[in-house]
This record gives structure tokens, sequence and C-alpha cells, in this order.
């Protein structure tokens, strides 16, 4: 690999994009094409059956009422986990939509749920908030959202987290719940719950644990703590995931104290905090790195995801970008995906739904560039799809915005649904690597907008 992609595969860990930025390849990665890259010969028939397929989308604003999303309800059917995903971090409509899903499965199928690509901690203060009113969702995604994370710094998810809290308001006694699954950053709010639990529940471990701990809290914003952790020496990173991982084992091997919950929710944190620790052990000065640094880090992904459905029972809806939720790689750089583990371990019972559009704008950075801060976010416009591309092909439906259930399709369609074609996969930064999509070996379903808007930022409070 050459050293200047090895540079990019860096940056790309680094603000945790969504793919490998890079030369297209002949396949996707971790499945197979199905049929050959190139078109069919003839495209009237299929373009046909897929017009009478596909559902009309009336607005992606989270508003009712439900009568275009009953069919997507139905195509839900009793999935536990939907990952609704994204082709570009930084639109209004990506995640407006998904808000909008959210509110029509919460009301209509029974979820509980919202588990997004944001760190476990800042999952447990926006949770908080939503459970108590306790605290400022305004400051906590100013606080939370930044670096790696600065596009979910939006009026879109402050809106959703607004209707999550008015929610509960209304229902006190069945409330949803919000969740980070991610581990670029584990807050102090982790460790101080591990310490706090240990102090009550396991007094003689106090001491050892402690001094594990010892240095590893963060004192520093999220941005200032991600850049000095991935500037620390190789053997530092290492040493710190030793001791994250003692004080797991610790917790591990001690049964429950009492009746309450509150050993598992421990475990859980000590989890994440190690979690957190082992994601900065790779060493990308070696170009093999990366890729496993991806893999582990969708595992991981899925493994939080997991663990919250399980031990709440929730069903939840699980948002990220089409990249991490597809059920096969689009990308060498993302070798296993966290669609991918979910399928594996839950079955059917994960329903995996890609978004594409046809042109627009979105908010991004450019290509490339480590730590990202607010003034490095630009708006970028997205000119219509290239011929041959997925979006291209999509965009030719008559409806602007609609959804089609890729399992039921008719087989007339299938034949040019079934193809590895480029999609645009926008993640931090813009222009979009190369990804390749075969959505029918990819996704359950697929929801495509004819023009996107860019996200609408939010002063920092």
């Amino acid at each position: 690999m050459a050293p200047s992609m090895t540079r990019r595969l860096a940056a790309a860990l680094l603000v945790w994009l969504t793919a490998l930025p890079g030369t297209v390849a002949a396949a996707p990665a971790g499945g197979d094409p199905g049929t050959s890259d190139g078109a069919p010969a003839t495209t009237d028939d299929w373009l046909s059956a897929l017009e009478g397929a596909v559902r009309p989308l009336h607005t992606t604003e989270p508003t009712g009422p439900w009568k275009d999303l009953h069919p997507f309800g139905e195509a839900v059917g009793d999935a536990a986990v939907v990952g609704i995903g994204e082709a570009a971090h930084g639109s209004h409509d990506f995640v407006a939509f998904r808000h909008r899903v959210f509110r029509y499965l919460v009301e209509q199928k029974g979820f509980r749920s919202f588990v997004l690509e944001a760190g476990w901690s800042a999952g447990v203060r926006l949770d908080q908030y939503l459970l108590t009113g306790c605290g400022d969702p305004v400051r906590i995604m100013s606080e939370e959202f930044q670096n790696a994370y600065l596009l979910l710094h939006s009026q879109e998810y402050l809106d959703m987290i607004r209707w999550m809290r008015a929610y509960n308001v209304a229902h006190p006694g069945d409330p949803v719940r919000f969740v980070g699954d991610d581990n670029a950053y584990a807050g102090p709010e982790l460790y101080d719950r591990v310490v706090g639990h240990v102090r009550r529940a396991h007094p003689d471990l106090l001491p050892a644990v402690t001094e594990l701990y010892r240095g590893l809290r963060p004192t520093v914003p999220v941005g200032e703590w991600i850049r000095a952790a991935m500037a620390a020496p190789l053997d530092e990173r290492r040493a710190r995931a030793e001791r994250t991982g003692r004080v797991l084992a610790l917790l591990r091997a001690r049964e429950p104290a009492g009746t309450d919950d509150d050993h598992a929710w421990a475990v859980r944190h000590a989890t994440v905090v190690d979690q957190v620790a082992r994601m900065y052990t790779f060493d990308l000065t070696d170009p093999r790195a990366a890729p496993e640094a991806m893999a582990y880090r969708d595992t991981v992904m899925a493994d939080n995801a997991l663990w919250w459905h399980r031990h709440t029972g929730h069903r939840l809806v699980l948002g990220g970008h089409n990249s991490h939720l597809y059920t096969v790689s689009s990308t060498p750089g993302l070798p296993l995906t966290q669609g991918a583990v979910l399928r594996r371990r839950l079955g059917d019972d994960y329903l995996a739904v890609g978004l594409s559009f046809g042109r627009g704008a979105v908010r991004a950075t450019g290509r490339g560039l480590q730590n990202p801060a607010d003034e490095d976010v630009r708006r970028f416009a997205v000119e219509s799809a290239a011929p041959g591309s997925v979006e291209h092909v999509l965009d030719r439906v008559s409806h602007g915005n609609w959804y089609l259930d890729l399992r039921t399709v008719p087989l007339a369609a299938r034949a040019g649904l079934d193809v590895a074609r480029p999609k645009r996969e926008i993640g931090t930064d813009f222009p979009p690597p190369g990804d390749r999509v075969n959505l029918l070996r990819s996704a359950d379903l697929v929801v495509h907008l004819h023009e996107i808007r860019p996200s609408l930022p939010v002063q920092r409070g």
C-alpha cells in the first residue's frame, strides 16, 4: 500500500470516517458482488417493475400523519433492531427522516430506544436528561459532540432529543431512551460511576481500581482529549488499555451485590472505558492496522447496541452511516460492519435500511482533515449522480422520495438491483470515497430522496 494511502487510513480512523478513501474496489468487500458490475443490456423492463413496487414518501419531516409509513411498519414486522442509515452525516433530510420513523415506531410499534453512532458517555448524559429533565441538552451536545462527532451537533438531533423528552413527560411510566454505542471517547462520568459502584459494593477493590484508573479520567474537553490520545506514544496507549482491562476483569469476577442492577451497569461502563482504551492501541503507521481498527470499532458498536437491547428488552432504532449498517461492507477499509455483526447475531431480527439521494448539499469538512473543528465545516454542493451509479438508477423512478422493501422486490427488478455499483457515502469529509454497493445484498429496505439539504448547526452553549 502506498504511503499516501497509509496516511489516509490513519486520518479515516481518527475522524471515524464511514468508508476508506481510495481507489474503487472491483467488488464489495466481504461479499459476493452478485451479477457483473456492468449494467444489464436493457433496463426498461426492470425499471418499470421497480416503479410499480416502490412506496411514495410524503415528507421527510418528523411529523404525522403516518399513512405513508404504514407499509414501512409492515416491513419492520417483529424486528428488534432497525438500523436506519444515512448517505451523508451532514444532511438535514436523512436525520429528519430517521427522527420521523423513530416517532412512528415508538407510537405505532412499541420501540423505546434510539441508539446513535456517538460516545457511550454522551448517551449516558442525554439519557439522564430524558429520564429526569436534569441538565441542558444544548450544553450536553455542545460538550460531547466535538472533533469526530461534530456533525452530530445539529438542530436536527436537538429537535429529536427535545421530542423524546416531551414524550417522556407525557409517558413517565414508559419512557424512551437514548444510547451512544461508539468508542472514540469515554467521559469522566463513566469512571465516576464505576468507582462509585466499587466504593459502595466492593470496597475491598477500591484501592486497586483507584490506582488503575489514576490519570485516565478525562479532565479536558472531548476534542482536546481525542487529539492527545492519538498523539500519545503507542506504548503509553497500550499501557492504558492494560490498566482498563484489569479493572474490567476485577469487576467481572464479582457477583452482583444485592438485588439491584447497579453491578451490571458498572460492568458495562467499565467495558466501554476499556473499549475506548483499546481503540487507541492500533498502530496506524502499519497499513494493515486501520482496517483492523475499523472492524474492531464496528464490532464494539454492535456489542454495545446488543447489550442495551438485551438488558432493557427494548426494540430499538439504530442510527449511523450506511457504511456501518449495511450487512455487507461497501469498502475494503471496513472489512466487518456493525450491520454484518448484528445480522450474524440476530438474524432477521436485525433490519438494515439504506439511504440514497440524487443531488443536493451537505455539511462536511475538506478531505482528510484531522481533528476537525466547527470552523472547518462547510457547505458542499453535490451534483446529480453519475450514470451507472446506484443513485442514478434509483433517481430514474418517477416519485421524488420513496422507499422499497428489497426482500419482496419483483423478480423483474432484481436483476437490475443485484449489481455492485458505485455509490456516494459521504462521511465527515468531502468529496466521498469510492464505495460500491449491491443493494440487494447489503440492505433490506432502501429509501431514496431526490434532493437533500444540509443540516443546521447549533451555536455551542
